[in-house]
């Protein structure tokens, strides 16, 4: 297609008004020639204007009108551009009916969210699990429709980084879990699935455990029971005094192992406590320090670093557990000499609870499952330190249950250092509490 430009027209126009004057004053006409050419040649540039606001109010696809010079060319690429645009338009919209349709499918439920919260869309498995209709409350407020209080505490935080499981609010035997994730410009796209199952199995090993762990203490509180008085009274043969003591060992090992089951069942169950106490950590850490020097196989260097200008609000019991299972931990994996520093510091943001120590350190493809139950880095050496594999579990779920985090960094040869990390608000400040006085 041969392009024109202004150039060109302008030229043409210039050169047809050039001969209309020439052949005006050759003739002695006057200026009306020149009036009568230069009016058409206005009209004869209005009228494919007016053709062209004609073709694209009428917005049909048609062809564009013919036309000559730069206006051909102008109604040549707009209607390239039209059939562009259409066909962009079209894909478009087909992704959205696949989306829609592949949504639509799933056993899930999928609600998505303009910037405000309203609905613009969802499948059928979203009135199943979230009692929603498609026809009826597209365009409401979602929070208007699902007015559980966790729920809105959840969809209002916008800190989606965890899901959330909450009960359906159509059949409250069904559990969901629910995770909203952003996209576009602000908008928001909710999944919620049935976790029932799930749900129902976790609970079910919850009770096997709590149940078990409580049935078997009181055999094994006899059992040991007969073991120290055997061994009390023992001496006229060496070798069943040597199956004693390990009988009493093994069944005092297993007492913890019980101990420890049992409290973390209750921390997974048992409800947080709404009221908390003022929790003064100097005291509690100068425990954890005789502790450490009592539980620990040759000498230690124990270190206190306390800041006593701020308190902490929760649980003592379950904080001083938490605590403690850092520092025998510290005890268990140092050797005679070595160092074991408890901190406890604040800055801007967080509390901090830290145990440090001197000791062999751990490697770094060991670190995300520390946290897991009964897992164990070198299992013979765990075996010889007596640890029960639940240690840091517990400190996981009570940290949880104050709102903290475990922080783990360490090098192998060199140490580690485990961080209970608190948010702010749970600070208690000690001298303006004094000064209330």
């Amino acid at each position: 297609m041969r392009y024109y430009n202004w150039k060109t027209e302008l030229v043409r126009f210039i050169s047809l008004l050039a001969a209309t004057s020439a052949v005006s004053a050759a003739l002695e006409l006057g200026p009306w020639p020149l009036f009568l050419v230069a009016s058409a040649l206005c009209v004869w540039m209005l009228r494919p204007l007016q053709r062209l606001s004609d073709w694209l109010q009428s917005g049909s696809d048609t062809e564009p009108p013919e036309a000559m010079g730069m206006w051909g060319q102008v109604f040549d690429t707009i209607y390239d551009m039209q059939r562009e645009s259409s066909g962009e338009a079209r894909r478009l919209q087909a992704m959205i009916d696949y989306l829609r349709a592949s949504f639509a499918s799933m056993s899930d439920a999928v609600v998505m969210l303009d910037r405000e919260g309203n609905i613009e869309w969802c499948n059928d498995a979203a009135q199943e699990l979230l009692g929603l209709r498609r026809e009826d409350d597209t365009g409401r407020q979602l929070i208007n429709l699902v007015r559980a209080p966790s729920f809105l505490r959840y969809y209002e935080s916008e800190n989606y980084t965890a899901p959330l499981e909450i009960a359906s609010p159509v059949n409250t035997e069904i559990q969901l879990s629910i995770s909203v994730s952003f996209f576009a410009e602000g908008n928001r796209l909710l999944f919620a699935r049935d976790v029932t199952r799930t749900y129902r199995l976790e609970k079910m090993r919850k009770d096997f455990v709590a149940n078990v762990s409580h049935e078997l203490r009181t055999p094994l509180t006899v059992i040991n029971g007969y073991l120290e008085t055997f061994a009390e009274h023992g001496g006229e043969n060496p070798r069943w005094d040597r199956a004693v003591s390990q009988m009493l060992s093994q069944s005092k090992r297993m007492h913890n192992l019980i101990q420890d089951l049992m409290l973390l069942s209750r921390l997974e169950t048992v409800p947080r406590p709404s009221e908390q106490e003022e929790i003064s950590l100097r005291s509690m850490m100068e425990m954890i320090s005789e502790e450490i020097h009592t539980a620990a196989k040759g000498h230690r260097k124990v270190v206190v670093e306390c800041d006593d200008s701020v308190a902490i609000k929760g649980q003592s019991g379950e904080l001083r557990s938490a605590f403690t299972n850092l520092a025998m931990n510290a005890a268990r994996y140092t050797e005679e000499g070595d160092t074991i520093v408890l901190r406890w510091f604040q800055d801007s943001q967080h509390l901090y609870f830290e145990v440090e120590d001197t000791g062999i350190g751990i490697e770094p493809q060991f670190l995300p499952r520390l946290t897991e139950r009964f897992f164990r880095v070198d299992q013979s050496r765990s075996l010889d330190t007596g640890g029960t594999g639940l240690g840091l579990a517990i400190v996981k779920h009570v940290l949880l249950r104050h709102r903290g985090e475990l922080r783990i960094h360490s090098v192998p040869g060199e140490g580690s250092r485990f961080s209970c990390v608190f948010p702010k608000s749970m600070a208690v400040s000690r001298q303006s509490n004094a000064s209330g006085i």
